[in-house]
């Protein structure tokens, strides 16, 4: 399948709208480290499933987790608005295609 990815950063957004930071309770479960970080809502990559960039880690099911469902209904919402043009964001959505 073809999937959207969307970056995540620990540079805070020049825009509040461009970005939502993940809570430090998530970024905690998915044993991310201890920094601020944003889910950047201006770009995303598109690739095929699985991808090169993927890494194996040390888990039964190969994945750090998944974001809570409050916050991804969030992140879905807003991204799709964003794509969509509804929403004023400092720079308009950008989709890449994922190169090798």
């Amino acid at each position: 399948p073809v999937v959207r990815v969307l970056p995540i950063t620990h540079t805070p957004p020049a825009n509040p709208a461009d970005a939502i930071e993940i809570p430090a309770a998530v970024k905690n479960r998915l044993r991310l480290d201890h920094e601020r970080s944003w889910i950047v809502l201006t770009e995303s990559n598109r690739f095929t499933w699985p991808g090169p960039d993927l890494r194996n880690i040390d888990t039964e099911s190969g994945y750090y987790g998944a974001l809570t469902p409050g916050l991804f209904a969030e992140v879905k919402r807003r991204f799709v608005a964003i794509a969509r043009g509804e929403v004023a964001t400092s720079a308009p959505h950008r989709s890449v295609p994922r190169s090798e």
